[in-house]
């Protein structure tokens, strides 16, 4: 399994995102390849289909159901409930990377 965390330098939410991650891949006693990829600029979001800092992707998909068909990108801070997302989210794309939803 493969886990992207796309962020832009200097996003607060960047390192406390790395270590929900961390925690619930433990708390699942799943393996992955956990990648930390950073965007410089608004042309290399663009290029990345960055949705915001921090953007969590498992296998290649957004963490967030609804924001999968999203095509624009931006190199701004990414809005999620609680500033974070949720360990639940995290939790239920990991799983559906498994197949187990």
């Amino acid at each position: 399994m493969k886990v992207e965390i796309f962020y832009f330098e200097g996003c607060p939410n960047h390192k406390p995102a790395v270590e929900r991650v961390r925690s619930v891949l433990m708390q699942q006693g799943i393996s992955a390849e956990l990648t930390e990829i950073e965007v410089p600029d608004a042309e290399s979001a663009e290029a990345v289909g960055f949705l915001g800092s921090p953007t969590i992707r498992v296998n290649g998909l957004d963490i967030d159901p609804a924001a999968r068909a999203a095509k624009q990108a931006g190199f701004a801070c990414r809005h999620y409930s609680g500033g974070l997302p949720s360990e639940a989210m995290i939790r239920m794309a990991l799983l559906e990377a498994q197949g187990q939803t």
